[in-house]
């Protein structure tokens, strides 16, 4: 089942930041730790495009799929982490199911990315496995999902 056909009965729970479009929808509200800034977290996600996926951890050898993709939150800045996907994950915790509507500013904006077109908006779906590291830099219990 698409995440996306159940956006009918879903309200968004927010809008991030208030500058930007974005909404997600909390597919499953995890019980776990939560993902806030300078958390380095581990997620599985699922990008689509139009309802094509074009891009995903889950992908992968054996019964388990693919490698969790890790990441600091709060440091998309950085370049190396989506900034929707950064600001999608903020908030969730661990073991929870989130969609994430990516408006093209925070995903590949007026450039575009391969079969991803100028000025698109994606989906995330993503899941949070694991936090590993506290906000400020201290070792927590990894929690997983």
């Amino acid at each position: 089942m698409e995440l996306s056909s159940l956006l009918p009965a879903l309200s968004p729970r927010r809008a991030l930041p208030l500058s930007f479009p974005t909404a997600y929808y909390d597919i499953k509200v995890g019980g776990g730790a939560k993902a806030v800034k300078g958390s380095r977290v581990a997620v599985h996600y699922v990008a689509k495009w139009k309802g094509i996926t074009f891009m995903t951890s889950r992908q992968g050898l054996g019964v388990t799929g693919g490698t969790p993709y890790g990441f600091d939150v709060g440091n998309s800045e950085r370049g190396n982490v989506l900034k929707g996907l950064d600001l999608g994950v903020e908030g969730m915790k661990v073991g929870g199911q989130r969609l994430v509507i990516v408006p093209p500013e925070l995903a590949y904006g007026k450039k575009g990315v391969q079969e991803i077109p100028p000025n698109a908006t994606i989906e995330l779906d993503v899941e949070l496995l694991s936090i590993k590291q506290s906000p400020f830099g201290s070792p927590v219990k990894i929690v997983e999902g």
